[in-house]
């Protein structure tokens, strides 16, 4: 079965390089390690014997979306970023404070092996390694607006599988209301521990009814390789209605609990950084306005932030009576 999320807020894949191909995770892998640039297309590979068998053998050409379809937004208003662009224009605290940090810095940083403890309100806790937790072979590209808190947005094609898929395997409990996603913290290769000013390991979390939801992506790769590391190699969850800093990086651990967890920047600052974090034009940050955003590599303010970065028609129910300008 090829499944599609199509919806208003896609956004177009007219800038994808072609012949894109869905790979295994033995393939995509060897692939992305070598360099090769792949970009997968927007389907996903499952429950067909003959598709999985030509996934496994690397030689499955994915469907692209039909021409002139109405779900994949306006090319104009949203091309893809560069790769160059995505991987060097970063916040990842870990490895410094500087836009450009991450991606001078990250190298050192080992994700094989990786490991990750999965713990409280689940069937089966434990310890898991990536592959463990994705399927390969059920890969999907996703392209997502990204939006930063600090005003700047990008537009980035990710790889990887639905939240939902990962956290199906370790069977939530029915008393699980919220999952938070903690970062590594190994000072010997995160030279930015020490200056950053924030309490570590970095945890970020969401509502259940959140993760479950079909836009919440945990991502292993972007244009059409494995996740660099300044990106959060070699996994982190991305949220497009939400801030980025929502989206927890290299993830080392993955809680479930019956209460809100707490969270990095709402116990850092909580009059500027709240736990649900919405990207909302109406609600300004308390040193600047939200009304507008820099699309990058651009350098004016000059594009209207979208309610819920343009995915409100499919997560605003979601927080129906909710009083958004309090769940900021």
């Amino acid at each position: 079965m090829l499944i599609k999320i199509r919806s208003s807020a896609d956004l177009p894949y007219s800038e994808v390089t072609p012949e894109h191909i869905y790979r295994s995770r033995r393939d995509f892998m060897k692939t992305a390690a070598a360099g090769a640039v792949g970009v997968l297309a927007g389907s996903v590979i499952g429950g067909n014997a003959g598709v999985l068998e030509a996934a496994q053998a690397g030689q499955l050409t994915a469907r692209p979306p039909a021409k002139g379809s109405p779900f994949f937004g306006d090319p104009e208003r949203d091309p893809l970023n560069t790769f160059e662009q995505i991987t060097s224009y970063n916040n990842y605290y870990e490895f410094g404070t500087g836009k450009g940090d991450p991606a001078r810095n990250a190298g050192r940083l080992t994700t094989k092996p990786w490991t990750v403890k999965v713990d409280g309100l689940v069937a089966k806790p434990g310890n898991y390694g990536v592959e463990d937790l994705v399927d390969f072979k059920q890969l999907e590209e996703r392209v997502y607006r990204h939006r930063c808190v600090e005003r700047w947005s990008m537009v980035i094609p990710y790889i990887g599988v639905p939240l939902s898929a990962v956290l199906a395997k370790v069977q939530p409990q029915p008393r699980a209301k919220f999952v938070s996603f903690e970062t590594l913290v190994r000072p010997s290769e995160m030279n930015g521990l020490g200056s950053a000013g924030l309490q570590w390991p970095y945890v970020e979390g969401l509502r259940m009814d959140e993760a479950m939801h079909p836009l919440t992506l945990m991502a292993v790769g972007l244009y059409g390789k494995v996740l660099p590391n300044q990106n959060g190699a070699p996994l982190r969850v991305h949220i497009p209605w939400k801030y980025g800093f929502k989206s927890g990086k290299s993830i080392v651990r993955i809680s479930l609990t019956e209460s809100m967890p707490a969270t990095t920047w709402a116990v850092q600052n909580s009059n500027e950084y709240g736990f649900y974090a919405n990207v909302n034009p109406t609600v300004d940050h308390p040193r600047w306005s939200q009304a507008r955003e820099k699309r990058l590599p651009g350098l004016f303010y000059d594009r209207p932030t979208q309610m819920f970065n343009g995915y409100g028609d499919q997560v605003a129910s979601l927080y129906a009576g909710m009083d958004l300008r309090k769940f900021y």
